[in-house]
């Protein structure tokens, strides 16, 4: 399996970020929800929705970060 080159165009870049800001408020959207629908609570909604939009970027590069160093899966090994 070989990962496909990068397109570091600006034009992919853009629809990268107008991608991963969408879904970002799509799943606070979402998660404030849920917890706005469990406990009947604004508050408890939004502030859900704030730790969110905090934690998940955190959670997402602390996971690349640990793929990358122990898993490997998907990488091409450089020829040494």
């Amino acid at each position: 399996y070989e990962i496909p080159k990068r397109d570091w165009s600006s034009d992919v870049c853009s629809s990268d970020l107008a991608k991963t800001i969408s879904y970002r408020i799509l799943s606070s959207g979402i998660g404030f929800l849920g917890v706005f629908f469990m406990t009947g609570s604004l508050k408890a909604g939004t502030l859900f929705s704030i730790a969110e939009i905090i934690y998940k970027p955190l959670q997402y590069y602390i996971h690349e970060r640990v793929w990358y160093r122990y898993i490997k899966y998907g990488l091409k090994e450089e020829n040494k």
